[in-house]
């Protein structure tokens, strides 16, 4: 009887052990973490996670289907939580993780698969920096880094094949944002394997790789760039050349894409992460057009220029004087900027991340249709500093009165500083270390630009004319982004734009245009963020008067991490309401 007792008993732990866990918020969070790592060798190496660091991720429409409905059915799992009944942080974390869901099912009802480029990104330029994304620091490192470039053909295989899909269905990038994309793929397809940038980590081995088999790996790796990556990259430039871009739409909004404008919708809500209408954010684009303009002006008599606000534009677009003479003057230049606001971070912040930084030229593989600069953070685990990308590309269009405001947005305080914190912190769910919500991440960027005043910089009128040159530049978004996408804008309505209202050089007027126009509402985040946290700010000032610190503030405006921005003015609520509470104790 006691043995038969011992069975049975067996048999209901065994039961209880089958059956389907009970549903929490964590159950389900770990559970996507696990599934997302599998799903994606490439963001699983990015986060410090090697176990599939010789693979590349499966990007066929057959994976994308499944992927979508992993994540419907994890909705449904979020829908039977009782939201209320979770604590603050727990609160937070559901809303930003559903958010999260909710966008990749979107991008798969949308089939945004199609599209895996846009003007200045896409997955060849990304693969193109594989070496800087890896660890090499033992013999399985090398093999993992070559067993992956000799896996690229296929993964491009899988690329074009999603992208004849798009344009079978009139889902293409438009025509005329692809002038120049070969600059992006050709460099890659060379002849010789030690001219490629993938060879890089075969031209100096740490000493933890032993000596005796480092001669082996070079030939391997030879042999996996001239057998993966350049046939890959040469598929691909085919490709683009031979079908892609004679297919492309002629049109440039995306209103016209086959449900384009429920996409545009969804784009707008995700970047901004508010309930504003089109037409809301464009005429808050254009009250701020207006204001940002009285400013402008008001510089322009303060250095008696005789001339009006389009020659004084003009003057600071050909005047020598305010464009660097060769490369390193504008990264030297950057760096000092830089290092001069590294100074004042203790006036303006408790906490300060530990991962430095470093000043680069952006890649010359991309430069051309690149940005001014931008931040580039290291992989988890890596040996790497983050880098602040300056584009030395095209020197008479690189303004030196734009250059603090651009460092500070990309490296301190904003981007690099930002995001640094974020890594550094290690409690609370991994998804959060490793999100970026763009109306937060820009938001807080320009605001850094406008924080140099609080600092002390921009004692020169031009590059105050330059910091509000880029202020403007980001108003002029709000109604560009707009125009294009929702209200018939044609390209050279938008360029003509912001070639009057900024001092941007006409070569970078000309690669925000397409930019703005192959990347739909991402533009809108930069502005619409920073209103919201000067608006907090002012807020917080007032509601705390002498007891306002300015320290503490940005400490909570960075604490958590990558927010939306409702959320965020929730923080600063409770941060406001404990502020008053402890004035009230005292």
């Amino acid at each position: 009887m006691t043995q038969f007792r011992l069975i049975c008993l067996a048999g209901l732990f065994a039961l209880s052990a089958c059956a389907k866990p009970e549903t929490t918020l964590q159950n389900i969070l770990d559970e996507a973490w696990k599934f997302q790592l599998a799903e994606d060798p490439l963001f699983a190496t990015a986060v410090g996670h090697n176990e599939s660091n010789h693979k590349l991720p499966d990007v066929s429409k057959a994976s994308q289907e499944r992927r979508a409905q992993f994540w419907q059915d994890i909705v449904a799992r979020l829908d039977a939580i009782d939201r209320a009944g979770l604590s603050t942080k727990e609160r937070i974390n559901y809303d930003l993780f559903r958010r999260q869901v909710e966008d990749d099912i979107a991008a798969a009802t949308f089939r945004s698969y199609t599209i895996p480029l846009n003007a200045d990104s896409g997955f060849h330029i990304s693969f193109s920096r594989l070496a800087s994304r890896m660890p090499f620091s033992t013999v399985t490192d090398y093999e993992n880094y070559n067993a992956r470039l000799r896996a690229f053909p296929d993964y491009v295989a899988q690329q074009i094949n999603n992208m004849r899909e798009g344009m079978a269905a009139g889902i293409t990038l438009p025509k005329i944002v692809l002038n120049g994309m070969e600059t992006t793929i050709a460099p890659h397809v060379v002849a010789d394997a030690t001219e490629s940038v993938f060879f890089k980590p075969f031209a100096r081995f740490p000493n933890s790789v032993p000596a005796t088999e480092r001669q082996r790996l070079v030939e391997d790796g030879k042999s996996a760039i001239m057998q993966g990556a350049v046939p890959g990259y040469r598929a691909f430039l085919d490709f683009m050349t031979r079908e892609y871009v004679p297919a492309a739409r002629e049109t440039i909004g995306a209103s016209e894409l086959p449900n384009g404008e429920a996409f545009y919708e969804q784009r707008v809500k995700y970047f901004t992460t508010l309930d504003l209408s089109v037409g809301e954010i464009h005429q808050i684009g254009l009250d701020e057009v207006a204001r940002i303009r009285l400013e402008m002006q008001a510089i322009t008599k303060q250095v008696k220029f005789p001339g009006d606000f389009k020659a004084f534009l003009t003057f600071l677009r050909t005047d020598s004087r305010f464009y660097p003479k060769t490369a390193d003057e504008l990264l030297k230049e950057a760096s000092y900027i830089a290092k001069k606001m590294d100074a004042k971070l203790p006036a303006l912040f408790k906490t300060i991340p530990r991962l430095p930084y470093g000043v680069a030229p952006v890649p010359d593989h991309i430069a051309p249709k690149y940005t001014a600069g931008r931040y580039v953070g290291p992989a988890y685990g890596s040996t790497e500093p983050g880098y602040y990308w300056v584009n030395t590309y095209n020197l008479p269009s690189r303004s030196l009165y734009t250059l603090e405001a651009l460092t500070f947005h990309e490296a301190v305080p904003g981007h690099h500083f930002q995001n640094a914190l974020t890594r550094e912190q290690e409690a609370g769910p991994n998804f959060r270390r490793h999100s970026y919500i763009s109306a937060f991440g820009e938001g807080w960027g320009l605001y850094s630009e406008w924080l140099g005043l609080e600092a002390g910089f921009y004692t020169d009128p031009y590059s105050n004319f330059g910091r509000l040159t880029y202020e403007m530049w980001r108003a002029c978004r709000l109604v560009v982004d707009t125009g294009i996408h929702a209200k018939g804008w044609t390209r050279q309505q938008a360029l003509d734009y912001l070639i009057s209202n900024t001092a941007l050089s006409i070569h970078e007027c000309t690669t925000e245009t397409d930019r703005y126009i192959a990347w739909p509402g991402q533009a809108l985040s930069y502005k619409i963020g920073d209103l919201k946290i000067k608006e907090l700010r002012r807020h917080a000032e007032q509601a705390l008067g002498a007891e306002f610190d300015v320290r503490e503030f940005h400490d909570v405006i960075l604490q958590n991490g990558a927010v939306t921005l409702p959320i965020l003015e929730e923080e600063v609520g409770r941060y406001i309401q404990a502020m008053a509470t402890r004035g009230s104790d005292s």
